[in-house]
């Protein structure tokens, strides 16, 4: 009876001895439990985000030579793993040297080669360009190399014929997205599907994103059911990035019966080896589907993410200016859970314009995490700052004339966020020997909605995927499931959002930010998060329709309570479009790394130009239609 293991390993991208040592250890156990077959992910030896490190033969070469001894170690049992292949020979379409994203299968220290590959090895068929993804920038597709050598790539893909044990089983070899072919003109599940095999092997680097496993036990499932064998989805752990987003790879190995049922998944966020009976998968039971709402993901996420992150970078200690809003707030719930309180300093610098009620709640969050706690009041140096900038003279070196500065009100609330973060929270970090962090959330970073050098300055905005709705979910579930207690005070839930830098923005007199998230969350999400982006085009014609909350998905009666008349409207719409596409985009792109768990993130997730705002001329007549009503 054929014993086909799947081990679910972190992959630490950029180091293929590390990853290598890792698989080497993995088969020796898939052995000890006397597994035929172990199934290890796509790219397991160098990783999958490098960046330009594909660029370096050194590195190609290294990870070459770290898959010889992965082929060396497949004695008695038969070994499945990704590793970048190289035809030294020929080049890419960028001059550089050949590199292919492929499927090796070793057994008794040779490699198996699939029927009809010109190559020991699968070579991936569909290469994603879209979100995180650059494939084409490094990797040849097999479908280019069946143009090059004069066929079609349902002539070169095909099955690997395993012979173990006296028998022998062909298995469809198919890398991530080559099972998610719905938009290609090319399917190859279904091409290998004709050829009567025992089963399937997708090995994948799959970043996490909400909601994306459930969509791929459907189209998994579905696979595996018409095809009539069984198939198994071996992904890896870990955090890989692209510079300015950070990726969790979650794992949630899969394996899916004949049936389509999933009889077996993997945990995630963590390494697991099982061995699952081929013949005995049909009679399984399948998994029932987990009821578990989507914030226990996203906290898991950003939890998993923010420790192998710091990890990385090697640090240990965290400051955490803390307002007495709901952003902070989670943050250090957030961090104290993954450092430890000890490690965690939590820092409130009030001005004149904080009140009693915040600050009261900044020491109760300190109270509740049991954590290191320090009060700075930033007045006397913003005012010092504002005087400065004042009395100092300005001096025209041309003419010799003098004049003075004058700070407004708004510039006076930036200087406020730039005290706390570049001098104090900067400051504090370094003699606590730790790093500070940014609190955004998606919705501010959407229309900057920050300050530069002040509260958008960080090593990692681990929030700012996440729109308020979700932050405040995320206290409650903390509090709630996490903590078991009270951590996140009811009181910062409670309070109206507020930046606190004036006025006009007192907390107990119910005045906070300009953003209503209950309608712009949504609003903004249609601009960032749709796969056919909304502009305002769109939004006026649902406006016109009287489908605005329909298309957005916010709760029915907002457009009316927030916009009286298409004016209100229009002008609100105008404002933070023309925010978004223009000076938040210069902010975003000085933002720290991202930490991302939506299905557009942004960063290297949402690539941006500095074009300034856009409007159609749809939306100019529209606008102009209703301006007349």
């Amino acid at each position: 009876m054929l014993k086909i293991a799947m081990a679910q390993m972190e992959v630490v991208p950029g180091h293929p001895d590390v990853n290598t040592a890792t698989i080497l250890r993995f088969i020796e156990e898939a052995r000890a439990k006397g597994a035929d077959v172990v199934i290890f992910p796509e790219m397991a030896v160098p990783g999958y985000f490098l960046g330009d490190t594909w660029e370096q033969s050194a590195f190609l070469r290294d990870c070459e030579s770290y898959g010889r001894d992965i082929i060396a170690a497949s004695k008695d049992i038969t070994v499945m793993f990704g590793n970048v292949a190289i035809d030294w020979q020929k080049k890419n379409n960028d001059g550089r040297v050949r590199k292919y994203n492929a499927f090796f299968i070793a057994r008794d220290g040779e490699l198996v080669q699939p029927d009809n590959m010109p190559y020991p090895y699968t070579i991936k068929t569909l290469m994603p360009n879209y979100r995180e993804f650059d494939d084409t920038r490094h990797f040849f597709s097999l479908q280019k190399l069946a143009r090059e050598l004069g066929t079609t790539p349902s002539k070169l893909l095909s099955p690997v014929t395993l012979k173990i044990r006296g028998q022998r089983y062909r298995a469809g070899c198919l890398l991530c997205e080559d099972g998610w072919s719905d938009d290609y003109e090319f399917a190859p599940f279904e091409l290998l599907e004709k050829e009567h095999l025992d089963f399937y092997v997708n090995i994948s680097a799959s970043p996490y994103t909400l909601g994306k496993n459930d969509k791929r036990n459907r189209v998994f499932g579905r696979q595996a059911r018409e095809a009539g064998v069984p198939l198994f989805y071996v992904n890896c752990i870990g955090l890989q990035n692209n510079g300015k987003t950070v990726y969790t790879f979650d794992g949630s190995s899969t394996a899916y019966n004949e049936k389509g049922d999933v009889v077996r998944t993997l945990p995630e966020y963590e390494e697991a080896l099982t061995v699952l009976p081929l013949a005995e998968m049909k009679d399984m039971a399948a998994e029932p589907e987990s009821e578990e709402k989507d914030i226990a993901h996203i906290y898991r996420a950003l939890h998993y993410g923010i420790r192998r992150f710091l990890e990385n970078i090697h640090m240990k200690k965290i400051v955490i200016g803390i307002s007495g809003g709901i952003d902070s707030a989670v943050a250090a719930a957030l961090y104290a859970k993954v450092v430890g309180p000890e490690n965690l300093l939590l820092v409130n610098m009030p001005s004149v314009f904080n009140s009693a009620t915040t600050k009261g709640l900044s020491q109760q969050l300190a109270n509740n995490l049991g954590c290191q706690y320090m009060i700075i009041p930033i007045q006397e140096s913003v005012d010092h700052t504002i005087k400065q900038l004042e009395e100092t003279p300005m001096v025209n070196l041309g003419t010799g004339s003098e004049t003075h500065l004058k700070v407004s009100s708004f510039v006076a609330e930036n200087i406020q966020a730039r005290d706390r973060s570049a001098r104090v929270l900067a400051g504090a970090a370094a003699a606590f020997g730790g790093g500070f962090t940014c609190n955004a959330n998606k919705a501010e970073t959407t229309v900057g909605y920050s300050t530069l050098y002040g509260d958008q300055s960080g090593f990692l905005a681990a929030l700012a995927d996440l729109w308020k709705h979700q932050v405040y979910a995320l206290a409650h579930y903390m509090n709630d499931a996490v903590y078991g207690r009270e951590v996140v005070p009811q009181g910062i839930i409670d309070i109206v959002p507020s930046a606190e830098l004036s006025s006009a923005q007192n907390v107990d007199e119910g005045k906070g930010d300009p953003i209503k998230y209950p309608y712009h969350d949504y609003l903004f999400r249609s601009f960032v998060e749709r796969w056919q982006k909304a502009t305002p085009e769109d939004v006026l014609e649902w406006y016109k329709a009287g489908t605005v909350e329909k298309n957005l998905g916010c709760e029915e009666g907002l457009v009316q309570k927030y916009f009286p008349t298409a004016a209100d409207f229009i002008s609100d719409l105008e404002r933070w479009w023309n925010l978004f596409t223009g000076m938040a985009i210069a902010k975003r792109i000085q933002a720290p790394p991202i930490l991302a768990v939506s299905r557009r993130a942004y960063g290297f997730d949402h690539r941006e130009a500095q074009n300034g705002a856009y409007y159609t001329r749809r939306y100019r007549e529209l606008k102009a239609e209703l301006l007349a009503e």
